[in-house]
């Protein structure tokens, strides 16, 4: 599944870190009980040495949606090789993290450049609506525009119609672009 970006932050002149503080405002143009900490709201990439943070907070990732975990030791060890390569990316954000984007990078027949598949975005409960994860989608595409990533693919559950919609408003979509056929994801583990 390939993805498309609409206009709204990919063609404006309102630098990065404008547009997450305008997405992380409430009605009237409040803060909505946000940090105004640039390093609270603008995404980071992590390196081999963030293995540890990354791992805590996709071990709470699968634990708070009750879906088995190896554990925080095992994932960190795992990042830990995998960050220090080029087809693993984690994006954090905020000092300590509240949110993490995981990414991996695979090179495909159909495209130019390298296909990214989102493998996991997670923000924790409470700071959930106040621009997190459209920050870090907002890294990843300017990221993955920069460096010539031809398509990003996520995988949502058909129940998760919360994720649906979010990423429905960063520009992704559901369907085939060539021929509006609705996508569909199967996997065998092995």
């Amino acid at each position: 599944m390939g993805a498309s970006r609409t206009s709204e932050s990919g063609s404006s002149s309102v630098p990065f870190e404008r547009r997450v503080a305008l997405r992380s405002t409430g009605p009237a143009g409040s803060i909505a009980d946000v940090s105004t900490d640039p390093a609270d709201v603008i995404p980071y990439r992590a390196s081999a040495h963030d293995a540890g943070e990354v791992a805590r907070l996709l071990h709470d990732f699968n634990t708070e949606f009750e879906t088995s975990s190896p554990g925080v030791s095992v994932l960190a060890g795992r990042l830990k090789s995998l960050l220090a390569g080029p087809s693993t990316i984690a994006y954090l954000i905020g000092r300590p993290a509240e949110g993490v984007a995981l990414v991996t990078l695979r090179s495909n027949v159909w495209y130019g450049g390298p296909v990214a598949l989102l493998d996991e975005l997670y923000v924790r409960p409470h700071r959930r609506g106040h621009g997190l994860g459209t920050a870090m989608i907002d890294r990843l595409l300017a990221d993955a525009t920069a460096t010539g990533i031809s398509a990003i693919e996520i995988n949502v559950d058909e129940s998760d119609v919360d994720a649906q919609r979010f990423y429905e408003r960063q520009g992704f979509s559901g369907r085939d672009p060539g021929t509006g056929e609705r996508a569909f994801y199967y996997a065998l583990e092995l």
